[in-house]
């Protein structure tokens, strides 16, 4: 009884050594389509997103860029300034995800998704007077805002407006971009230092309404 007492406390332990040289002390890996129901209250079933509660349209997100986010949110590069609410909701969401096999399946069904093209919201931008503006955007976000990976701009073209004023109202103000950590966001925040007022940025938003990648 005792030799079999031992035989099975050594195999319960060989198991947890086991578990601990996982990464993270990950279980198994689920599949993207499974994980992405811990999102589906926020961003939707079919990631169109829901302006009421601030979340984002994510569907057809390039991988690369949601990867990156969900990284930052993660290890608090984003979403840890006192003053950014949705970005403080997010962190938690995001460690949900044990290691990186499960953050790039995840991943993968979001940029699977069809593109959802969301409601126009913003209603007083000038196109037209955005249009001078939206020229300095063209290197990291492309000419018609299809996004560079080059240099980790996302695309615009098919990003909410009020996620866009938000976003370039955060960025101006510091709660997003000032981590050290976080070069693309710091490149954001001087390029919304540019922006003088928020009519400013409802114009530019709205000549990205207007490209068509």
């Amino acid at each position: 009884m005792r030799i079999a007492i031992s035989l099975l406390a050594l195999a319960a332990l060989a198991v947890s050594q086991a578990a601990c040289h996982r990464p993270d002390g990950a279980t198994p890996v689920i599949t993207g389509h499974e994980m992405y129901r811990a999102c589906e209250a926020c961003h939707g079933k079919h990631g169109e997103g829901n302006p009421a509660i601030q979340a984002p349209a994510i569907a057809g997100l390039p991988a690369w860029y949601v990867e990156s986010q969900i990284t930052k949110f993660r290890t608090g590069v984003r979403g840890a300034h006192p003053d950014d609410y949705e970005g403080l909701r997010m962190r938690p969401m995001s460690r949900q995800m044990m290691n990186n096999d499960e953050i790039k399946s995840v991943v993968g069904y979001i940029s699977s998704l069809p593109v959802h093209k969301s409601e126009k919201l913003i209603k007083d931008g000038n196109a037209q007077a955005g249009a001078g503006s939206y020229a300095t955007c063209i290197a990291c976000h492309g000419v018609k805002g299809e996004g560079n990976v080059a240099t980790k701009g996302p695309p615009l073209a098919h990003l909410p407006d009020w996620y866009m004023l938000a976003q370039l109202k955060k960025f101006k103000a510091g709660i997003r971009g000032a981590n050290p950590n976080d070069v693309t966001g710091s490149t954001m925040r001087a390029m919304s230092a540019v922006m003088i007022d928020e009519q400013m940025m409802k114009n530019v938003i709205a000549h990205i309404g207007t490209l068509n990648p």
